[in-house]
């Protein structure tokens, strides 16, 4: 397996976009006349609704746990914060030059899914470190449509190594914006929840990253099904291990 910052298929190096995100950051001109054509676009257009928002910190370190429907997700959640918010991106999306700068300008950094990149998750609490926001998306790649996908646990390791409050964050409809080229006018929503608070903790096992990936996933459900997303199935053992008194009331 090759290292996660060797070049691509397309020559790409990821560590300087890396190395971009933590010593420049943002292009403060880009992202903020960008967030204001696309606020009221998106307002009006989706008519997007925006719940919770003031559950958000306007200072100090901040991660967002969000489920994944549609490449419009990150864009969509920036909307919530009053601040740059940061978010890993496939790497692919870095092999044209002028896209690459783009996104890495908007706040993106490059990610190797099938490598289990630790690059991209030193950048992500180097970011966090420095008291910054940072967008996970725990199921790792889109997920659509129906329920939430199963997540990994590279959120709750960030959560357990920097401290960093965790905010839960479920996006629905974005995923029915797009057909082929065509952006269509569809209802969005976004909701957060209050943020969770783990321990720091010196060395994150395995088994305590997914525990607390299962709180922040809870959360998270829970917004999504105050939105009315689809519940996931309960499994057919769990279901037979029920007390009876327990089936009936559900």
């Amino acid at each position: 397996m090759a290292p996660a910052d060797a070049p691509g298929a397309g020559g790409t190096d990821l560590s300087g976009f890396r190395e971009r995100s933590l010593s420049r950051g943002v292009n403060p001109i880009l992202y903020w006349a960008l967030r204001a054509i696309l606020l009221p676009f998106f307002v009006v257009y989706f008519r997007m609704q925006r719940i919770g928002r003031e559950h958000l910190p306007r200072r100090g370190p901040l991660l967002l746990a969000s489920n994944h429907r549609s490449f419009m997700d990150p864009f969509v959640i920036g909307m919530l914060v009053r601040r740059p918010v940061y978010y890993m991106a496939k790497r692919e999306l870095f092999e044209k030059r002028w896209q690459a700068w783009a996104l890495n300008a908007l706040g993106a950094f490059p990610v190797d899914r099938g490598a289990g990149d630790s690059a991209a998750m030193e950048t992500a609490r180097a970011i966090l470190e420095r008291g910054d926001c940072v967008v996970v998306f725990p199921e790792g790649t889109r997920v659509r449509p129906g329920p939430l996908g199963e997540p990994r646990r590279g959120v709750g390791r960030l959560a357990l190594e920097t401290g960093a409050p965790v905010a839960p964050v479920a996006v629905i409809g974005t995923e029915a914006v797009r057909r082929g080229w065509r952006i269509r006018p569809r209802k969005v929503r976004v909701r957060v929840g209050r943020p969770l608070t783990f321990p720091t903790v010196e060395r994150c096992s395995p088994a305590l990253a997914s525990a607390v990936t299962e709180r922040i996933w809870a959360c998270v459900s829970l917004q999504w099904e105050w939105l009315g997303g689809a519940k996931a199935p309960v499994p057919q053992t769990l279901e037979r291990g029920r007390p009876r008194e327990i089936s009936r009331a559900a």
